[in-house]
């Protein structure tokens, strides 16, 4: 069973288009792990104070209990109960030991996934990236959805695409910096070419013994593991058209993408990534045919737009080069998990929790009062708004008529001419 920190639960985390469907079908057929299609439900938790738009209504009074009444101890702890009630569902029956979450876009939310599970292991899959605009480019023209490269990355408004094969890219990228006991590299490339080796390296990282054909994805889809990934229907839609990993998809960038867009993405992206990821060879490749040699650092003027696009579009607020980090194993005290050695003594009533209870009460009534004369003060200002808005339509409307002034003075002079009468 997975527990508090997060042992037994293992990430699977990527840019969408990186290789997670092929990896996850062949570790899915390991006896001791549970891995499915993508899940993306931690996302959908951290950003359920939002509340967005409901038949039912509400929504600014969702925020408002969210924002005001529930701190962030109490939701984080809410979520890890919700998150652990899914995550062992799936264990229970299952015989297996591990579940993997392979739902790319976790990057959106590092901070929060190491405050949540912070001993989870988390697996970095990385692939060329101009094999991943490539595999976009293939898999949306297929869709009909279509993508154009240039234009997602310099559109005025929120592509996810481009934020996956820019932002997500480099923050995972520094995310997986350094080395950490609970991270591990996969290369999609040495993958595909060395299936069953790169995944012995896998699961003895793991502390599990490779099972034997685990890679020949192909022999197990009658299985009811592979019945419930396929049902998903999300993910590489060629998968299943091939019974293992092939090395089709590691060099076809060329005959996918044009000159233009290769210089286009490498220019906003930089050399430097490519470098890190082990890539430089493939960049090489891209300088001698567009006979571009591309600088150092990424285009920070594109970046920043599309960091922009994002923050306006989710309100997600990103540590800069954030990296992988770990809790203390025996407590985490910003989230009140505690280990068996210190959640075996007895309880006892500890006076200085009982007046962290009562100011925590405190503080969420101090912030329901300070939200109310928050929204008192942008209602007024709202209805200010309005009054100038009206008065300004009413001007305009009267310099639109001719002698406007004249005939409001005439049409007076009549009716007082007149006893009143109109």
């Amino acid at each position: 069973m997975i527990d508090a920190q997060g042992n037994g639960l293992i990430f699977l985390l990527c840019v969408p288009r990186s290789g997670s469907s092929l990896s996850t079908v062949m570790l899915q057929n390991h006896s001791r792990i549970f891995a499915t299609q993508e899940m993306w439900f931690l996302m959908n938790l951290v950003d359920m104070p939002k509340a967005d738009s409901r038949a039912y209504g509400g929504s600014s009074i969702i925020r408002q209990f969210y924002n005001a009444m529930v701190s962030e101890e109490v939701f984080e702890k809410a979520c890890r109960s919700f998150a652990l009630e899914i995550y062992n569902g799936f264990l229970e029956g299952s015989g297996a030991d591990f579940v993997v979450d392979k739902s790319p876009r976790y990057y959106y939310m590092l901070e929060w996934l190491d405050r949540l599970f912070p001993q989870s292991k988390r697996i970095h899959l990385q692939r060329n990236p101009l094999a991943i605009a490539a595999s976009f480019k293939k898999v949306n023209n297929h869709t009909g959805e279509g993508f154009d490269l240039i234009h997602s990355l310099q559109s005025p408004k929120l592509n996810m695409k481009s934020v996956d094969l820019t932002l997500g890219m480099l923050r995972l990228n520094d995310y997986f910096a350094e080395s950490h006991p609970n991270a591990y590299e996969l290369q999609y490339e040495q993958l595909v070419l060395r299936p069953q080796e790169e995944l012995e390296k896998l699961c003895s990282y793991l502390g599990i013994g490779y099972e034997q054909g685990m890679e020949r994805y192909g022999q197990f889809l009658d299985s009811a593991k592979a019945d419930m990934f396929y049902s998903m229907g999300v993910g590489d839609p060629f998968l299943s058209s091939h019974q293992e990993a092939h090395q089709g998809s590691v060099n076809n960038w060329k005959n996918i993408l044009d000159p233009n867009e290769v210089e286009m993405y490498c220019r906003v992206m930089g050399a430097d990534l490519f470098h890190r990821m082990g890539y430089s060879e493939q960049l090489a490749e891209a300088e001698r045919w567009t006979g571009v040699r591309y600088e150092s650092s990424p285009d920070q003027d594109v970046i920043d737009r599309l960091k922009h696009q994002l923050t306006v579009a989710t309100g997600c607020q990103w540590q800069p080069n954030y990296q992988l980090r770990s809790s203390d194993p025996f407590i985490n005290e910003a989230s009140g998990i505690q280990n068996d050695r210190l959640t075996n003594e007895p309880e006892k009533t500890d006076p200085a929790l009982a007046a962290l209870t009562t100011i925590r009460q405190l503080q969420a009534a101090l912030r329901a009062a300070d939200h109310r004369l928050e929204r008192g003060y942008s209602e007024r200002e709202r209805l200010k708004g309005q009054l100038a808005s009206a008065h300004g339509k009413i001007q305009r409307i009267k310099s639109w008529v001719p002698f406007g002034h004249q005939i409001s003075a005439w049409a007076s002079q009549r009716k007082i001419l007149r006893g009143g009468k109109s």
